[in-house]
């Protein structure tokens, strides 16, 4: 059973910065050109329950499901029950970047982003959900969730329940049929832009090998203002929301105003690879995201698993999430992770600060201090299209009718009283 901690005080000045962090190292060998990747064909014949997941057999998942299972179908039967507690407070002082700016937030037990909620394929999910705020209701939705039998579920207050009232609480419970990442966040008006979301992990089989996964890492737009004084300016302005003052990546960047802030830090090994799992939770910004040297087998499109491709880039709407894994295999350094703003559909102030959008790829063994002299290859895009639909492959193939007949209508007469 996983428990969240109890919130801090509703004065706290600091905010954690997530969940991402190297995993326990795995006494494996790290893998090799040679772990070359099955077939849908051959991971089918071998589908069977003594196929497990480990670093060289990311395929296999347990008791015959594997990665040529179509969750859409079928499910493991049920595993175990991850609970978690959540409590939303009012927080004021919050200054994840470090800019001096302090704004007033809305967190999920002192934390930003808000915790990470796992669990493995066939489980089940319990999210308990108390609200502390001051004024507003709220709701959580599992974001790409399918709430197969359990649509009450989904937590889109005035669609499928009552906004959860201050000093109230509710009981989030759902099975998790499909396997990947997402995340979750409030669907209570502008509540999500004020710091109520968080990452998601489905543990299950996988289309490409890996050694380690890293987790989460959430990229998102940042305003120094609240998003609810935002949402009524653009609401009575009629021009939309203003450009964010930067961005975040894992809850935490530089800024534009001073030397203050740090940049979020992946810490791998060389020889071993690693999956990352990319999530735009950004609230009016799309991103372009790349590695110096180290290009991204993309192995999934939101909950859908791909036929894995290569790639220097990808591009990351609001809400979408990509899973990749890269190959710690150049010279122990630290290395630019790049995010590029979607500028033919957005800006943002920090575009002309002259300084990197982004994060820290930290080999261990390298410097500590400073920043990355890494240089990139790659143009990033200013664009706003999605990636080429054909790279996205779902690796389970499914057929679509060529035509469809309708069923009949059955005539029925109303009559009204006379």
């Amino acid at each position: 059973m996983s428990q969240a901690s109890p919130p801090p005080p509703s004065d706290a000045i600091w905010l954690s910065l997530g969940s991402l962090a190297l995993s326990s190292p795995l006494r494996a060998e790290p893998l090799g050109a040679g772990d070359e990747f099955p077939s849908f064909d051959e991971i089918v014949k071998r589908q069977d329950g003594a196929c497990t997941n480990t670093p060289r057999t990311r395929s296999c998942w347990s008791n015959g499901y594997s990665i040529s299972t179509d969750f859409d179908a079928k499910s493991p039967p049920d595993g175990t029950t991850v609970t978690y507690n959540f409590e939303i407070s009012n927080v004021t002082k919050a200054n994840p970047d470090g800019s001096g700016t302090s704004r007033d937030m809305m967190l999920i037990n002192g934390q930003y982003p808000g915790p990470l909620v796992r669990a493995k394929w066939g489980d089940t999910v319990i999210i308990n959900v108390k609200n502390n705020l001051e004024h507003n209701g709220t709701g959580i939705h599992w974001h790409g969730i399918r709430q197969l039998n359990s649509c009450q579920q989904d937590g889109v207050p005035g669609i499928t329940e009552c906004p959860i009232a201050p000093g109230s609480s509710r009981q989030y419970k759902f099975r998790a049929t499909q396997f990947g990442t997402s995340w979750y966040h409030s669907h209570f008006s502008a509540q999500y832009g004020d710091g109520v979301v968080g990452p998601m992990i489905i543990d299950g089989p996988a289309t490409a090998n890996y050694d380690v996964d890293l987790g989460a890492l959430p990229i998102t737009d940042w305003y120094y203002t609240p998003a609810f004084t935002l949402n009524e300016v653009a609401q009575h302005s009629l021009r939309g929301p203003p450009s964010p003052d930067n961005i975040l990546v894992n809850g935490t960047h530089i800024n534009g105003i001073n030397d203050n802030g740090k940049y979020a830090r992946m810490n791998v090994v060389k020889g071993k690879k690693y999956r990352i799992r990319l999530i735009n939770t950004a609230v009016d910004s799309t991103f372009s995201v790349s590695m110096d040297g180290h290009p991204f087998t993309v192995l999934t499109s939101d909950f859908v698993p791909i036929k894995s491709y290569v790639t220097d880039q990808l591009t990351l709407q609001i809400g979408q999430r990509y899973d990749v894994v890269i190959t710690a295999n150049q010279t122990v350094d630290n290395y630019w992770f790049r995010v590029s703003v979607g500028t033919d559909c957005g800006t943002n102030a920090m575009i002309n600060s002259g300084k990197q959008l982004g994060a820290i790829l930290h080999y261990d063994g390298a410097a500590t201090t400073g920043n990355p002299t890494s240089t990139s290859k790659v143009t990033m895009r200013t664009s706003c299209n999605d990636e080429s639909s054909s790279n996205l492959v779902p690796f389970v193939p499914n057929q679509v009718p060529t035509s469809v007949t309708p069923s009949p209508i059955p005539p029925k007469t109303i009559s009204s009283a006379g």
